[in-house]
């Protein structure tokens, strides 16, 4: 609320302001514009594209195990960079406190990634004992005008 400070009745303005509502509401947008990408877990990978993939809700949770292999050198858990001899040990430790049917290792791989890389991790992830795997892919974008069959 303001005063007049013209001439006239020195009375109160019952109009809103919105003015610093707007500035304040700019200010959260641009916030969460720019944190909204950080809270994206895991490592980024170019994944191979699918007409259709299964959608797994439990994939972007915290506690679950998602292997990514960005390249042919590397491997993530999480975003923590493992030798492919720990794999199962960081595996284990991560689903220990999950039922058996809730035991689900999801291998995120770039689409440049040798076949032979993906088959060493998942060789070490059955190693540790874990035979549910999910390997992920990006659904296919479908080109402007055609139809989904």
């Amino acid at each position: 609320m303001g005063m007049d400070v013209g001439g006239g009745e020195g009375g109160l303005v019952s109009d809103i302001n919105v003015t610093p509502l707007v500035d304040v509401m700019l200010v959260l947008l641009i916030i969460m514009m720019v944190v909204a990408p950080l809270l994206q877990t895991g490592v980024s990978v170019a994944l191979p594209q699918s007409k259709n993939p299964e959608l797994d809700s439990n994939i972007i949770k915290e506690t679950s195990a998602v292997i990514s292999i960005p390249d042919n050198e590397e491997v993530f858990i999480g975003r923590d960079k493992v030798a492919l001899a720990d794999i199962g040990t960081r595996i284990k430790s991560i689903l220990k406190d999950k039922k058996p049917e809730d035991q689900v290792v999801y291998i995120k791989s770039g689409k440049l990634v040798k076949y032979g890389r993906v088959v060493e991790v998942i060789d070490e992830v059955r190693n540790a004992q874990f035979d549910r795997i999910g390997l992920v892919a990006e659904k296919e974008k479908l080109a402007p005008g055609a139809s989904e069959n």
